[in-house]
């Protein structure tokens, strides 16, 4: 069973295809594994062991299996959904108290499409309420803990999914992504996750349906695991008017090719020149690790876009998106909803007009810098988090190279600028701080050109070699002190 769950996700489905294991393997492999970490960790609270038992039987029983033969068949790979995505007949809480004994009927889009691409659901990961948060915790789960250092948090919001697949427990986990939820707890936890280009996978049953910020992706230990779940996910639903049809050419194949199609030009930028905070130590080690891609015979030159008012832009468009979802229950389930929700909610409710239309113009501007980036450079990349993580009692640090911050969503501006860029942005790691805490790095490209980031990413991973410390077993340990401004 231990040796199962080290298998990269594009190994089991290699084997599944040969027959050498069977998806029953995988699933006692993962319950073993889960009921070993598990409660040092809260990665997964919810689980369906006896669902994905049954759904591996009948996989080996020969149903289920129209889709075999299809780009992404999985043949019965065990994998996470985060706790925002409704499974049918599994508990989905949403993080939230009022939905705290939900139990949905239908499975969400995504989960349907990867069902029938044959994954197999072990159980939900965990979130922040409503996914928002660059922590992981709740009224009703409590806190999910990194396994570097379970003193440490693990991000937000799929912190669980971030965990699941780092310590073993999963092989892939799904999540979703608005200002960094995919990428900071990859980052977080050394592992990898991919915000898509706003499109790539379908969001279904959302109602801000025509709204770019906020998307469903892949997690996974390393880029080739990535990309082989991109390609489940990826494809045009008729619940989603913003998705569109796979490329021709799937991503893990492009993927294979991330040598022979390099990056010729890279952009590199810590923090903007000087607009956003970093932690000193995180600096240094990103801007050591991006040189490594001149190993490969890349060029890496620094260039600093001009963010302008980005940060005010992204806060108020973030904002009405949680009037869309919130407004709602903010007038008659005022006394569920934690403080950040409320902050959020009110935020957006407050927004004039010409407040809304300003912060349009701002992120319509800062696209077109974007582009005028990309026809210089292949690819963009930045450190994909400001800070290692932070204990995991606080919701957000209060301050970042001794800048005291704003708001808890004042991190996460690293991740928010290519939010607002409208392209495919991945995170990878590249290394650890003083204490072992992870630091990654983020390859950012421009809209539908996700195979570029993963590309990139997947030459990165390849020189460093970083994937190959996973899955772990969860350490304790005590929080680092806080850096002290000079």
């Amino acid at each position: 069973m231990n040796d199962l769950i080290r298998l990269t996700a594009t190994e089991a489905v290699r084997r599944l295809a040969a027959r050498d294991i069977s998806p029953l393997d995988l699933v006692e492999a993962a319950a073993a594994r889960i009921a070993e970490v598990e409660p040092a960790v809260n990665a997964i609270p919810t689980l369906c062991l006896d669902r994905a038992r049954d759904h591996a039987k009948a996989l080996m029983a020969g149903q289920r299996r129209e889709a075999e033969g299809e780009r992404g068949w999985l043949g019965g790979l065990p994998l996470t959904i985060k706790d925002l995505t409704d499974v049918a007949g599994v508990r989905t809480t949403y993080g939230s108290p009022i939905f705290a004994n939900h139990v949905p009927t239908r499975s969400h889009p995504v989960v349907e499409r990867i069902e029938r691409l044959g994954g197999i659901v072990l159980g939900k990961s965990n979130t922040p309420e409503f996914g928002a948060g660059g922590s992981t915790f709740n009224e009703v789960f409590g806190r999910t803990r990194n396994p570097w250092n379970t003193s440490l948090t693990c991000g937000g919001s799929t912190g669980g999914g971030a965990v699941s697949v780092a310590t073993g427990e999963a092989w892939l986990a799904q999540g979703t992504d608005h200002g960094g939820s995919l990428r900071r707890p990859g980052t977080y936890c050394s592992v990898v996750g991919l915000r898509p280009s706003p499109g790539r996978v379908t969001r279904g049953t959302v109602n801000n349906l025509f709204a770019p910020s906020s998307v469903q992706g892949p997690m996974a230990r390393n880029i080739p695991d990535l990309a082989l779940f991109l390609d489940v996910l990826a494809g045009w639903d008729p619940n989603d008017p913003m998705t569109y049809d796979a490329p021709a050419r799937s991503y893990a194949d492009a993927v294979a090719a991330c040598e022979a199609e390099k990056p010729l030009r890279i952009a590199y930028t810590a923090d903007y020149g000087g607009a956003l905070p970093i932690d000193r130590e995180t600096r240094a080690i990103c801007d050591k690790a991006v040189r490594r891609f001149e190993e490969a015979g890349c060029v890496v030159e620094e260039f600093h876009p001009d963010l302008g008012e980005l940060a005010e832009a992204f806060l108020t468009i973030r904002s009405q998106i949680f009037v869309v979802d919130r407004e709602q229950q903010l007038r008659d389930l005022r006394d569920q909803l934690k403080p950040d929700i409320i902050w959020n909610t009110e935020r957006g409710l407050g927004a004039t007009p010409s407040q809304i239309a300003w912060a349009d113009r701002e992120r319509a501007a800062f696209f077109r810098r974007m582009v005028a980036l990309y026809q210089r450079y292949d690819v963009f990349v930045t450190p994909s988090a400001p800070t290692p993580a932070f204990d995991v009692m606080l919701r957000a640090p209060e301050s970042i190279a001794g800048r005291k911050l704003a708001n808890y969503m004042g991190g996460s501006m690293h991740n928010a600028a290519m939010t607002m860029a409208g392209g495919a942005s991945v995170a990878v790691p590249c290394g650890f701080d003083q204490f072992g805490r992870p630091v990654g790095l983020q390859v950012a490209a421009p809209p539908r050109r996700d195979e570029r980031a993963l590309q990139a990413a997947a030459l990165y991973e390849r020189i460093t070699g970083l994937d190959k410390r996973l899955p772990l077993d969860p350490r304790a340990g005590v929080v680092p002190p806080a850096e002290v401004e000079a």
